[in-house]
């Protein structure tokens, strides 16, 4: 598994790529749905302006939000060694960091739920409809604890 890492801005609390690399391979091995053949995922770190331009552009919401996934999909025809890319996760570094703070979470765990959200996204889970919505969020609950991070969907108050 590779995982592709580009940082389009700095901000106090975004991970290193260690950290980056380990929470989307975790949260893609633990999906089972990883597929067999080598896979790639990118995940680029950006401001407002970036994040509010493709959330405009691709959800017609002209606002900035905290994390985007565009998933590839399957390709016909490829072979089956060749490298399976998943997608591309986006994440706001600036919407992250308020949101954690907000929100009386650590900056870290905040973006470790990031992370773990936009990989499973891109491996075909979503929250659209409630049974989906509760299979992504035990997942990612699951993922986190694993790592001794609290249940992000938790009241905080």
């Amino acid at each position: 598994m590779t995982v592709d890492i580009q940082y389009a801005c700095e901000d106090a609390g975004v991970p290193g790529e260690d950290e980056i690399r380990c929470w989307v391979e975790l949260s893609a091995e633990r999906s089972e749905r990883l597929p067999e053949q080598p896979v790639e995922f990118a995940v680029r770190i950006v401001g407002e302006a970036e994040i509010q331009t493709l959330n405009q552009l691709y959800r017609n919401k002209d606002s900035a939000t905290n994390v985007l996934s565009f998933p590839v999909g399957s390709i016909d025809g490829l072979p089956a060694e060749a490298v399976r890319q998943m997608g591309d996760i986006v994440v706001c570094a600036p919407v992250v960091r308020d949101e954690a703070l907000r929100q009386g979470k650590a900056v870290a765990d905040h973006w470790a739920h990031m992370l773990v959200h936009g990989t499973l996204h891109l491996l075909g889970y979503d929250h659209t409809h409630d049974a989906d919505a509760e299979a992504m969020e035990s997942l990612e609950i699951a993922i986190l604890a694993s790592r001794g991070i609290a249940n992000p969907y938790a009241s905080t108050g």
